[in-house]
């Protein structure tokens, strides 16, 4: 592939105003995690206080996402998208400004929190299905790894200058800059022009738009199996890595710089593969990806036994190579097997089975760790991730789907 057509998205104006936007996001993004973690932690040493104000973010985010996809479909997929990132900025900034007057509480945290949620569940399958609208079939790969280079380079900065800001300064300060992104995020997007879908004759109202996404999700095998597996793994990901996970650092050797630098080595291993996937093709996007996520697990399975730190970093690079894979696999499946005017629908039904069981491990995870070991937890946690990552495999559609490899007409859903 030659250096032109790796690059070759970022000739499209409306990329490059979206690649902007992202940019944007990102910054912010890649630290609030890490400072909002520790912003509740210096309320409350809680590892379930903490668990409270993640699944407060994640329930709205579960009940909403269908409706996200029906709005992105209705309304346009770039409005929805700036209307999320205005609310969850202005939420993100109120809770910088009680962290940094020292007025925060643990439920106005959960309740603000929660705001975010129903304003990412509004924006996410607007966001994820936006791609194709983007760039040419044929530089699908190349547009989805480009976003996701810039992901990856802010990721391995942010958390690990997050973690200095928390320690020096406090963690409002991060939380303020991701506010402030959000938007600007949004005023970039104005830069964007796409023209709206023609939808003949007599819309059907929305019941029956949720109908046709369903038939369309549980009649594609590969798309419910793997949906159904990370049904489970982004259960155990929420509870074990990013809920009992800075409890583990604050705790133990790892300290919240330490967990900084964590993060940001799993960003470095999905900088690299980003890097690599600009000029290698990914014939078998389900098989591979399936292969990579699982050694997320292998990551869990070595915090549980507790490795010193810099064998720690190093099992996080090979995650981060993981789960980059996955989440490339997994955007080209869904952009070129999924009709065009379906795709915001199947995302929304592809986010909902992924996320439902995110709240029960925020929830579930911190009782656990206090009633039998932190470290322990995060152990078996990890083994039963990979095992049902591999599970999934032994479905012959997520083994065998291939890429599609000519320039035709996305056909509507029937």
């Amino acid at each position: 592939m030659t250096k032109a057509a790796t690059f070759a998205p970022l000739r499209e104006p409306n990329f490059r105003w979206y690649f902007a936007s992202r940019f944007v996001n990102l910054v912010g993004g890649t630290m609030a995690s890490v400072a909002l973690a520790f912003g509740v932690l210096q309320i409350s040493d809680s590892p379930s206080a903490l668990g409270i104000v993640l699944a407060a973010n994640s329930v709205p985010l579960v009940l909403f996402l269908l409706a996200g996809g029906v709005l992105a479909d209705r309304f346009g997929r770039i409005l929805v998208i700036q209307a999320g990132n205005v609310l969850a900025g202005i939420s993100q900034l109120t809770i910088a400004a009680l962290l940094l007057g020292g007025h925060a509480e643990v439920w106005q945290l959960a309740a603000l929190a929660a705001v975010i949620g129903t304003a990412q569940a509004m924006s996410m399958p607007a966001l994820s299905s936006l791609m194709p609208a983007l760039v040419p079939r044929r530089e699908l790969q190349q547009a989805n790894v480009l976003v996701s280079m810039l992901r990856g380079a802010l990721t391995v900065v942010g958390p690990s200058v997050a973690g200095v800001i928390v320690v020096t300064a406090g963690p409002g300060w991060a939380i303020a800059v991701d506010g402030a992104s959000y938007l600007v995020a949004a005023a970039l997007l104005l830069g964007v022009r796409i023209p709206p879908a023609e939808r003949s004759g007599e819309q059907p109202g929305v019941i029956e738009e949720l109908r046709e996404g369903w038939d369309f999700f549980r009649s594609t095998t590969w798309l419910w199996a793997v949906v159904l597996a990370f049904l489970l793994i982004n259960m155990i990901h929420s509870g074990a890595l990013s809920t009992l996970g800075p409890v583990l650092a604050k705790g133990g050797e790892i300290g919240e710089r330490g967990w900084g630098m964590l993060l940001s080595a799993e960003a470095i291993g999905l900088l690299v593969t980003t890097m690599l996937m600009l000029w290698i093709p990914l014939r078998r996007p389900l098989l591979v990806g399936m292969l990579g996520i699982s050694v997320e697990g292998v990551l869990l399975v070595a915090l549980g036994v507790e490795l010193p730190l810099p064998a720690l970093l190093g099992f996080a690079v090979l995650s981060g190579m993981g789960v980059e894979l996955f989440s490339l696999g997994w955007n080209l499946a869904m952009q070129e097997h999924v009709p065009e005017d379906m795709l915001s629908r199947a995302y929304s039904y592809d986010s909902l089975g992924s996320f439902v069981a995110i709240p029960v491990g925020q929830l579930l995870f911190g009782p656990l760790g206090a009633a039998f070991g932190v470290a322990e937890v995060i152990l078996l946690a990890g083994i039963a991730y990979v095992v049902i990552a591999l599970l999934t495999l032994l479905s012959r559609s997520v083994r065998t789907l291939e890429r599609a490899e000519t320039e035709t007409v996305r056909h509507a859903a029937p």
